[in-house]
């Protein structure tokens, strides 16, 4: 087994199990021999682990218990090392790359890798642009369009963690396509597919256009959720499995609260 995901839900604040984690059904067996054994070794393969060592120890240090609402806003692959060790009688520390992050009031899938191969041949299925996202979003505002495409150029503030969009040079270019899925009685469920993979990308490009996302203050909602969420989930991932060479589709359940519950 060399891929392993994570429901990264956002909880209610009634909710105190905010992860489901699951992993690929396929056995280290399996990865060994479907993995042909590398005679030259790579000169890259400790700094590739000694890096997402370091990405792992900066992630912890964003892990946040927010005690009032009880909500668990980033988590780090503490909770799924602990299952992997246990059900595969790992000795020693287990091997958990994080592949991709999301936002921290977002919900939705992380995907680990459980080997450092699988952690290269996923880093570069995201490098170019192989692997398809696609979000969920309950904006305050219909689109002017059903659908359509975004296409702005980023720039980002670093004091204060937020994007805009620019028409100076120095943005970055984002791209994403999006559907108005349903009507609700105040709001509007859209399905979004990101292009690129810029900061805050799919927040600062619909709230541009007027669509900004239930809860999420720092791009203009009049209020904030309970659970200091924001209505944003990574609602589906599509690749190819690095060993097996399988088409992969992950989708994650949305949070337990009303509105989301009036988008299915």
């Amino acid at each position: 087994m060399s891929l392993y995901y994570l429901f990264n839900l956002v909880a209610n604040p009634n909710v105190t199990n905010v992860q489901a984690y699951i992993s690929l059904n396929m056995s280290d067996q399996e990865t060994l021999e479907s993995e042909s054994p590398t005679v030259v070794e790579n000169p890259t393969a400790g700094f590739t682990e000694a890096l997402n060592l370091i990405m792992e120890r900066l992630a912890s240090l964003e892990s946040r218990i927010d005690s009032s609402h009880n909500v668990h806003v980033h988590s780090t692959p503490s909770a799924p090392k602990k299952n992997i060790k246990k059900k595969y009688n790992k000795p020693g520390d287990v091997f958990l790359g994080t592949i991709h992050r999301l936002d921290r009031p977002t919900s939705g899938i992380v995907l680990y890798a459980r080997t450092s191969k699988a952690l290269s041949r996923m880093n570069e299925q995201f490098r170019e642009k192989k692997v398809q996202k696609t979000y969920w979003a309950v904006v305050d505002n219909a689109p002017p369009n059903s659908s359509g495409t975004l296409d702005n150029h980023l720039q980002k503030n670093q004091k204060q963690n937020k994007s805009y969009v620019t028409k100076t040079d120095g943005g970055k270019h984002a791209v994403l396509e999006y559907k108005l899925i349903k009507k609700l009685d105040n709001f509007y469920h859209l399905e979004i597919k990101p292009k690129t993979g810029r900061h805050h990308q799919i927040r600062v490009q619909l709230a541009n256009i007027g669509c900004i996302i239930k809860g999420d203050l720092k791009y203009g909602a009049r209020r904030s959720n309970k659970d200091a969420s924001i209505h944003l989930l990574a609602q589906k991932l599509e690749f190819i499995h690095p060993v097996k060479k399988e088409p992969i589709t992950i989708t994650a359940p949305a949070p337990k609260d009303s509105v989301w519950e009036a988008c299915s």
